[in-house]
């Protein structure tokens, strides 16, 4: 049996709408978040989320389907904090990640947020350029932060560094 790589499903950007999560998405964005952590959350905390930050849970929708998420939300200590992004593999590359990241730091900074933060795996380079070309800069390494003991990079934007999409 062969195993084949599949290449990504290259897609105009301009046909993905961003917007709120919905109930019914909720299965699809399990799906992305299970085929792209090793670390998944439970359903509960998808639709905890959703209820306390309806406006920031966004979904990339195209085609009618959601193709990626990112879930953020305001701290008491007006942090903007970026709990989870990810995007289905078959459409990264075209750009998904980056409008989601845009749309919720819009969306924090619109709500207060004087910084965004974040963590990130050290060991994810990909996602920690994409960080950095947002504007990010790590501020620290907490050891032992996932539970396979891998260590996270703690990452902030303050928001008057925020170029803007």
């Amino acid at each position: 049996m062969s195993s084949t790589i599949r290449e990504p499903i290259r897609i105009p950007l301009a046909m993905v709408v961003i917007r709120p999560a919905k109930i019914f998405d909720i299965s699809e964005v399990m799906r992305i978040e299970r085929e792209s952590f090793r670390e998944a959350y439970p359903r509960s905390i998808f639709l905890v989320f959703l209820e306390n930050n309806p406006d920031t849970f966004l979904v990339a929708e195209y085609n009618g389907k959601a193709i990626g998420y990112v879930m953020a939300y305001l701290r008491p200590d007006w942090e903007g904090h970026i709990m989870s992004i990810a995007v289905d593999k078959d459409y990264r590359g075209n750009g998904i990640g980056s409008a989601l990241l845009t749309e919720a730091i819009e969306r924090l900074i619109k709500k207060g947020a004087r910084y965004i933060g974040l963590e990130v795996r050290v060991s994810n380079e990909g996602a920690i350029r994409l960080y950095e070309r947002f504007g990010f800069k790590k501020v620290k390494r907490i050891i032992g932060y996932y539970a396979d003991g891998e260590d996270a990079y703690y990452m902030i934007l303050p928001a008057e560094e925020w170029r803007g999409s």
